[in-house]
């Protein structure tokens, strides 16, 4: 597995999508990511579906989804044989990451003192619905609950009346975008101090760091941003049009834009109404009635086609099945392909980012790994962490991970119930 993170060893305590998310970024970036689990159900997002496939139908596309370049270990948290495993664990680890509910891991006997107690260059991600701390610091939290407490709901929908969830759990993909930065980001100034750091997000924080400018609206115009549906808070014409037979999107984001799409469309570009983008939407409406009475006059392709000539952005409205058959996503790497112990070859939703070296325009080649069957790796990690503790130096140091990496796959299972509390 090669990436900018080669030899670096995640411990991910995690469950459902926030910190798996998290770990599955790291692993993405080719960090050794090693998950433990509950032995009898594993992450409770196993579970999660329709839909289900395989033989007996029993896999989770859930839990493909934030799991893949991953070990699976089962571990009793709570035994002391567990305890004692985890601890070894933390010496031999870079990174944690850990979405318990506030106060659990400390309960388990693994505080953050304690944690840097066996391993001081440990960076420890933890992530919460609400933040560790304040007056409701220990709620739990998931997606939805989180989206509307921390407003996002109100931006989204057809109408101030009618708050839309985000379709994506948004909330929880956020957390782990903004956990694996921050852990990134601890690691680099690890090289500096010798020491790990605690990195604190919560799906409320990750949620409110990309109001962006529907916060400052309020923060400093005094306004409270509404749900517009699918037209922009603040430029015009800017969202969804209908056309002849469907919907197209069009973002005119200057005057340039809009002087070649209103005289496309017919229309006088210096109407008073429509001069300027302040005005525009000022007569938002208007204008939208305006535009579909031109665009009905043509089909969708007519008018992609007529748009992309004069350099205005427009596109198509897709359904995920279209996103995944279209020739520029695979031309991304957004899909990989992996070899799964039960389902065979599948294809996976590929990581965001790409890595190449100047000059030569070479991209690093790339290995991932299916997500793990339960407890699949529990020999493989088991004889990775003798080999580690028998190499000289100070446990806990950076640098080759060594042993068996994410490739390798014995199937069997140990141990027995771990802490089953709420996540967030």
């Amino acid at each position: 597995m090669q990436g900018p993170l080669e030899g670096i060893v995640v411990l991910d305590l995690s469950r459902a999508l926030a910190g798996p998310h998290a770990g599955q970024m790291l692993g993405d970036l080719g960090a050794h990511v090693i998950k433990v689990e509950h032995p009898s159900s594993g992450d409770e997002s196993r579970g999660w579906g329709p839909p289900f496939v395989g033989p007996d139908h029993d896999i989770s596309t859930y839990f493909l989804a934030a799991n893949r370049n991953k070990q699976s270990i089962t571990v009793d948290m709570k035994a002391p044989d567990g305890k004692e495993l985890i601890e070894r664990l933390i010496r031999q680890s870079d990174v944690l990451i850990e979405n318990f509910r506030t106060g659990v891991l400390d309960r388990l006997g693994f505080s953050v003192g304690r944690l840097h107690e066996l391993n001081p260059r440990l960076v420890v991600l933890s992530i919460t619905g609400f933040g560790h701390d304040g007056p409701e610091g220990g709620r739990p939290g998931y997606d939805q609950i989180a989206q509307g407490e921390a407003g996002l709901m109100s931006l989204t929908g057809p109408s101030p009346d009618e708050p839309y969830r985000v379709g994506a759990s948004i909330a929880d993909l956020l957390g782990g975008i903004h956990g694996a930065y921050g852990v990134v980001a601890a690691l680099y100034e690890r090289e500096r101090t010798g020491r790990g750091k605690v990195v604190r997000t919560s799906l409320l924080a990750s949620v409110v760091g990309v109001h962006a400018y529907h916060g400052t609206a309020w923060t400093v115009g005094g306004q409270v941003p509404k749900a517009a549906g699918n037209h922009h808070a603040s430029i015009s014409p800017y969202g969804a049009f209908r056309c002849a037979d469907g919907m197209i999107q069009v973002a005119v984001a200057n005057e340039g834009q809009w002087r070649k799409f209103a005289v496309l469309l017919g229309i006088d570009p210096g109407t008073p109404k429509y001069a300027t983008n302040a005005q525009r939407f000022a007569h938002r409406d208007d204008l939208i009635a305006d535009l579909e009475k031109a665009l009905a006059a043509h089909d969708r392709a007519y008018w992609l086609a007529s748009l992309g000539e004069l350099g205005i952005p427009a596109g198509a409205i897709r359904t995920i099945d279209e996103v995944y058959a279209w020739d520029q996503v695979r031309s991304q790497g957004l899909l990989v392909e992996v070899d799964h112990p039960v389902l065979g070859p599948i294809e996976l939703p590929g990581p965001p980012l790409r890595f190449e070296d100047p000059g030569s325009g070479r991209e690093h080649a790339r290995h991932h790994v299916a997500p793990p069957m339960l407890g699949q790796d529990n020999d493989a990690v088991l004889g990775w962490l003798r080999a580690r503790e028998s190499e000289p130096g100070p446990s806990g140091a950076s640098g080759p991970s060594g042993g068996p990496s994410p490739e390798s796959t014995p199937a069997t299972s140990n141990g027995a119930d771990p802490a089953t509390e709420s996540e967030r």
